[in-house]
């Protein structure tokens, strides 16, 4: 259940939408129980990877010079359910599931991991209410109101992505640990949500929602958060409110600004009524518990070469994250890249969205339906070098993902990272400051 009315309009972009909606748990349905008011479904997916690093990263004491070699998986396994009410009474609906993940191997690149972390827990329990007609102003289903455990994205996961933080046990002696899979980020649901949907697929729309983490990683913050948009074939306009309420005090030493947060952000995205372009920005002004003001906004074009073979498309974006900002819940909501920008970088070696800005250009194509190519370009540079770690570097991602068919995909992927520094002269990688190669293979299915 993603709260989400982001329109990805890029033909191009699919292999990395595949990706991030298998990361997300998201599966096509096996019909278990239909009639003519009620239906259940079982939904099961999962993801597998095996992971290379030349090079090791300072990002926890567990950390090591040298390359390492470790594995991923999760399994994502329930059923969902709808009952239909009357016409204008709307529908009920409701799902339940379960992951199932862990870490082999040797850990990943950073440490945060040790090849040891193996869990089973309950993932998404929730229900909700679908108005079907009974407001004909708000249009069909134009209330939608829910509660429990789910996945929440708001616009293209600037803000918020999901919970996917998923530590192990090489950080803080495994207090932060969730099962593991750092990489897939296996576990994405917040574990208390009540949301309100308001509003269609177009013309004016609006959510409401109050959400409770239960991820330590991220100090168990409580948040509520408002947006409105206004949605049409050519461009969605919208606006985020986000508050922190609270944070757990046994993890606030994470986030020690954390509490009392705000966050005022407004965005667009779409073609402008323009065939084959694609716009998109977002500024997020924020009040940390602290008092300082910091922000983050990015701006981004991009092209589809419709007319030529491959339908290649390009685009460029620049993004900035002033030195003290706080990155929140941000995410793959988009495509590969969105906001985990640089496969080593996002993941091991930093930045991590804030004291940043970053350069990035996409090149991809599409050879078949089934098949797409893909190159990620990177330029990190350090806003403020005395607030933490050097991160300048350069970095290079090719992938590539084939849907076999409709349940199984593939995708593997190379990356050049380069950084400027290393550990020892301000930087995270330990050892040196010599090219990285990064490799990675993912295998995913869904039923």
């Amino acid at each position: 259940m993603t709260i989400s009315r982001y329109r990805p309009v890029l033909p191009a972009l699919a292999a990395g939408t595949v990706i991030s909606l298998a990361l997300s748990g998201n599966a096509s349905a096996l019909e278990i129980y239909d009639t003519a008011r009620t239906k259940i479904n079982l939904n099961v997916s999962g993801v597998a990877g095996a992971f290379h690093s030349q090079k090791g990263y300072s990002q926890t004491s567990t950390a090591e010079a040298g390359g390492r070699d470790w594995q991923e998986g999760f399994i994502k396994y329930g059923i969902d359910l709808t009952h239909a009410l009357s016409p204008t009474a709307g529908s009920l609906y409701a799902n339940v599931a379960w992951t199932s993940s862990g870490t082999w191997g040797q850990g990943d690149a950073a440490g945060f991991t040790t090849g040891d972390e193996r869990r089973t827990h309950l993932e998404d329990l929730a229900v909700g209410w679908k108005s079907g007609n009974l407001i004909p102003a708000l249009g069909p289903d134009g209330l939608d109101v829910s509660v429990g455990r789910q996945r929440i994205q708001v616009g293209d996961g600037f803000l918020i992505s999901g919970d996917s933080l998923n530590f192990g046990d090489g950080i803080l002696d495994g207090d932060l640990d969730r099962g593991g899979a750092y990489y897939l980020a296996a576990r994405q649901s917040f574990e208390r949500t009540a949301v309100v949907r308001l509003g269609g697929d177009a013309g004016w729309r609006g959510d409401l929602m109050w959400i409770q983490s239960g991820n330590p990683g991220q100090a168990k913050p409580e948040m509520a958060v408002g947006t409105l948009e206004h949605v049409t074939d050519e461009a969605t306009l919208g606006a985020t409110y986000l508050k922190v309420l609270t944070t757990d005090s046994d993890y606030a030493f994470l986030y020690p600004d954390r509490d009392d947060t705000r966050v005022y952000s407004v965005y667009g995205h779409g073609n402008a009524g323009v065939d084959n372009l694609f716009l998109s920005g977002q500024y997020a002004f924020q009040e940390k518990g602290n008092g300082d003001n910091e922000n983050a906004w990015y701006l981004e074009t991009g092209w589809t070469f419709s007319d030529m073979a491959w339908s290649p498309y390009v685009s460029y974006r620049f993004s900035r994250f002033s030195e003290g900002y706080d990155p929140l819940f941000y995410g793959n909501g988009r495509a590969l890249g969105t906001w985990f920008q640089g496969e080593v970088a996002a993941n091991y070696a930093g930045p991590f969205a804030t004291n940043a800005r970053v350069h990035q250009v996409t090149l991809s194509v599409t050879p078949t339906e089934r098949l797409s190519l893909g190159m990620l370009a990177y330029r990190f540079d350090t806003l403020d070098a005395n607030q933490g770690p050097n991160f300048d570097g350069n970095e290079i991602d090719l992938y590539g993902t084939w849907a076999i068919n409709d349940h199984w995909w593939v995708s593997p992927l190379v990356g050049r990272f380069d950084p400027d520094k290393s550990a020892s002269n301000g930087g995270s990688q330990l050892g040196d400051s010599d090219v990285n190669y990064y490799t990675q293979l993912l295998v995913g299915f869904n039923f």
